[in-house]
């Protein structure tokens, strides 16, 4: 069992890539690969780039991941309400070569942030759209107050019914068959 995990932002010190190698730990039964979509810079999408550079190489590459893994996991950063633009453009770029880019993949979905609503508006926009692309959600939850319910020191999340159902939501990864 292969499964790609990784944080929907470019973001070096990202919380949400805190949260999604906290879950990657609390895998133990399949084999977890974390992206990085910083290796995946790409120009910005638009059919004019499209026609003049045909399908970027990392494009492929971040696509083929996705083809040879048995499951998907992000975590979500909201920007301005809505996907941050290194996760929106490799999507763009992905969905032109395969428009059902999740290709029936089982997936798991947070979100946080510093505030009290934990990126809970992207996460909704990001479970409504997944099964368009051929996403299949099991589970998702936002976690709010990132630093107030994270103990970074331990890399943990220390409120202990929000770990609860952390856990429970990765844990519909590591039942795949």
């Amino acid at each position: 069992m292969k499964i790609i995990a990784f944080a929907a932002t470019s973001h070096k010190k990202s919380i949400n890539k805190q949260l999604i190698e906290y879950a990657a730990q609390l895998l133990t039964k399949v084999d977890i690969e974390i992206l990085d979509l910083n290796d995946y810079e790409m120009p910005l999408y638009s059919q004019d780039k499209e026609k003049e550079l045909g399908h970027p190489k990392l494009a492929k590459e971040f696509l083929e991941k996705i083809t040879n893994s048995d499951g998907i996991m992000i975590s979500f950063a909201e920007h301005n309400g809505s996907y941050t633009v290194a996760y929106k453009n490799i999507f763009d770029w992905c969905s032109r070569i395969e428009p059902k880019v999740y290709q029936n993949k089982p997936m798991v979905l947070f979100s946080t942030s510093p505030g009290s609503l934990g990126g809970a508006n992207i996460l909704a926009t990001a479970v409504n759209s997944m099964p368009h692309f051929n996403g299949i959600v099991k589970a998702s939850l936002s976690i709010p107050s990132f630093y107030d319910n994270f103990d970074a020191e331990k890399q943990i999340l220390s409120h202990e019914e929000l770990n609860e159902q952390f856990k429970d939501a990765v844990s519909h990864l590591n039942h795949l068959k």
